[in-house]
């Protein structure tokens, strides 16, 4: 009896372990002072929103998941810079460069070799990218305060096949 239920676990453990096999973290880069945020959404990612201060930082975030906007992170002040994504398409990178006390310069590049350029190019550079070649941007999350964004990670995993809705207007 006891070998079967050292059988079950090790069976259990497996079957959990590949399902997280298409789920990796980009660990968060900046300061991180301020408030925690992680964006929410169901389905896919269909458009993101950021705001910079010019000649400065990011200061907001705001992430359209299938037809719903996100709550913002941050401030919608300054410059607006927005990219909607194809039916089909995802965020496969995110770039950027950030210093100590905030995150200066985000760079969006979808499956399509599209990109969205927003902020500065000052300080460090950082890459993020899945850890599984059919994964795609699920979630950010990071810190900001009431100037900006001062840290920030992302989550990437597969889509569940029924929200791979690839028609945005059925």
């Amino acid at each position: 009896m006891f070998s079967f239920l050292v059988f079950a676990a090790l069976c259990a453990s497996c079957l959990a372990k590949s399902g997280l096999a298409n789920y990796s973290y980009s660990r968060a880069v900046g300061g991180g002072s301020g408030t925690s945020f992680s964006s929410e959404g169901e389905g896919r990612i269909t458009a993101i929103k950021a705001w910079e201060t010019t000649n400065a930082y990011i200061v907001g975030i705001q992430l359209r998941y299938d037809y719903i906007w996100s709550p913002m992170v941050g401030r919608a002040v300054g410059n607006s810079h927005e990219l909607e994504l194809f039916d089909g398409e995802v965020i496969v990178q995110i770039s950027g460069k950030y210093h100590t006390n905030y995150i200066y310069q985000l760079i969006f590049v979808t499956s399509r070799g599209r990109s969205l350029i927003v902020g500065q190019p000052y300080q460090r550079s950082f890459n993020f990218y899945a850890g599984h070649p059919d994964a795609e941007l699920k979630l950010l999350s990071g810190r900001f305060n009431s100037n900006g964004i001062t840290s920030l990670g992302a989550h990437w995993g597969m889509v569940p096949m029924d929200e791979r809705n690839t028609t945005m207007y059925d």
